[in-house]
Parts: C-alpha cells; sequence; structure tokens
C-alpha cells in the first residue's frame, strides 16, 4: 500500500474488507448515493422542496455507497471515523461547510476547507446535507428523536407537536442535572430560579432565534425554553431582564450539536426501514467545548 500512514492504513483496510463484502455478491448492482436520496425524497412523507439546503454536497450520485452514517454534523472528525468504519455516505442534518446554505466561494482557498474536500474525494464520501425536510417531516424528526433521546414520551402534550411538554413541577436545577447527564453535555447553560417548578415546557432545538424565541418565550402557557443555541446578546439578554421584572420563567441553552443528535439517531433507524442493502449507523458529532472545570486530561 505504499508509504501510508497509520490512519491511512487502517482507513485503506476498512475500504478493502467492504469491497471483499460487496464482492462476495459480485451480482448485486451497487446502491448509489442517488439512489439513497431518491428513497429519501419518496419515503420523508412532504413535497420535496424547490428551494432547500438538502443536496448532495461531495461525492456525486452514481457514488457506490458501501455503508451509510447519520450525523448531527459532518465535522472532519465524523468523516474520519465514517471512512475508518467503510461507511461512504453520511446523511448529515448541518452544514458540513460553516455556513448553512453551503455556500463557500468566499473560503474556497482556505487550507481547512480544502483539506476536508481532498479527504472527501480520496475516501469517496457523499456528504448529504438533510435538514429541512427532516424538520418538515410529521412530526419533526430532530423533535421527536430528541424527546425519544431524552425518554420524554410520556410528557408530549400533542404526539402531533413533540417541542411542547408536560412535566409534574420538578426544580429547575434537578431538571437541568437530569437533562445533563442524559445528554452527557458538560457546556449546557441555565437562566432562571433554582427553584422554579418546570411544568410547560417548549423546545427549540437548534438555533432559535430573538423573534422566535420572544414570542415562545413570553406565552404564559411556557414556563420554560429549550434551545440548542442564540445569541447572547439578543434572546439571552430579553429572557434575562424578562425574569428580572418578576417573571417565572427560564431559558436553557443546551449546544447546538447535543440539541438535535437524537433526532439523527432517529434517522439512523428511519432510513433502516427502506435502505437494507447497506449497514447503516448513527455516528455521534463531539460536543464542540469542554469545561475548565473538567478539563480533559493533557
Amino acid at each position: 500500500m505504499g508509504n501510508l500512514s497509520r490512519r491511512e492504513f487502517v482507513v485503506a483496510g476498512s475500504a478493502l474488507a467492504s469491497s471483499v463484502a460487496l464482492g462476495q455478491n459480485a451480482a448485486a448492482p451497487a446502491l448509489t448515493a442517488g439512489e439513497v436520496i431518491a428513497r429519501i425524497k419518496k419515503q420523508v412523507g412532504v413535497p420535496w422542496f424547490p428551494q432547500t439546503v438538502d443536496n448532495l454536497l461531495t461525492g456525486s450520485p452514481e457514488t457506490p455507497v458501501r455503508g451509510i452514517a447519520t450525523t448531527m454534523m459532518a465535522t472532519l472528525d465524523v468523516v474520519e471515523r465514517c471512512a475508518a468504519q467503510g461507511r461512504n455516505m453520511i446523511v448529515s442534518h448541518e452544514t458540513p461547510f460553516y455556513l448553512h446554505q453551503d455556500h463557500t466561494d468566499d473560503i474556497k482557498d482556505d487550507s481547512t476547507l480544502r483539506y476536508k474536500l481532498y479527504f472527501c474525494r480520496k475516501h469517496d464520501i457523499a456528504i448529504f446535507h438533510f435538514h429541512d425536510h427532516w424538520h418538515a417531516r410529521h412530526p419533526d424528526g430532530i423533535a421527536q428523536g430528541m424527546v425519544n433521546q431524552l425518554g420524554w414520551q410520556k410528557n408530549v402534550n400533542d404526539a402531533a407537536d413533540p417541542k411542547k411538554l408536560i412535566f409534574d413541577g420538578v426544580p429547575l436545577a434537578k431538571f437541568a442535572q437530569q437533562m445533563q447527564a442524559t445528554l452527557s453535555a458538560k457546556t449546557m447553560r441555565v437562566l432562571g430560579d433554582p427553584a422554579l417548578p418546570v411544568r410547560r415546557v417548549q423546545t427549540s432545538w437548534g438555533f432559535c432565534g430573538r423573534e422566535g424565541g420572544i414570542k415562545i418565550f413570553t406565552q404564559p402557557d411556557v414556563d420554560v425554553l429549550i434551545c440548542g443555541e442564540t445569541r447572547e446578546w439578543e434572546l439571552v439578554e430579553y429572557c434575562q431582564d424578562s425574569i428580572q421584572s418578576g417573571n417565572k420563567k427560564a431559558l436553557i441553552v443546551v449546544g447546538h450539536v447535543l440539541s438535535e443528535q437524537g433526532g439523527m439517531i432517529l434517522c439512523a433507524d428511519w432510513l433502516k426501514s427502506f435502505i437494507p442493502e447497506v449497514p447503516i449507523q448513527f455516528v455521534a458529532a463531539a460536543e464542540p467545548f469542554w469545561n475548565p472545570e473538567h478539563s480533559p486530561q493533557a
């Protein structure tokens, strides 16, 4: 195999093992990335939008698929692990290229972008950005997946809308600690009285902007708003002032990655129901930050 690094040797070995396994059934035509996407469009249950970020970003529709991974965000770490496992099609909820719309003209010569694209070409990686239609699914695939991951099925107020939940008045501090433990969250943040009884919760997984966030937070039937991330000088400041003025409410900011991972766990199970030809698994994206109080070993 020439002068390969240890990591490249492992990746090459995994790819070879996958090709041998495919060779045992050489008569069967290879599943392609285009065929996978066509099945997703057929099964997702909503019409395909004429304008969407849900597109194939690397590889081509003809790329033979050896295995599929779902992930919240196709970071380079995720892409490398998928390649090592022989899963060369990645269904990623968020963009792999640092902008929701996937435009890269402004950084086309950036060394990090170029390396990531090179790695994908070298290892025949097809990345499919799957955001809009997974949220548009009924119920929302991310919201339902987060409910499943957190074990909140019995707390859903309306099965058609798993973003609204009812709890029994558990104190905010305990509620947040339980969330933190279940999600293995290192940098989750909470705004509000730790003793606040949590009864009525609304979630806005992923990014929650000022306009939508204030509208949710001010609803009389919402005690706690949970989001993935938001701007601290907009929604966080508003919530802080609202609580200071006497409103008995709270905001929990989970972090964008952890706030949508459960949806992509569900996505892997969903794909398995109509794509039997290749192995499919969820690959977690790492929480990007660490807390200095609990810093990783040097």
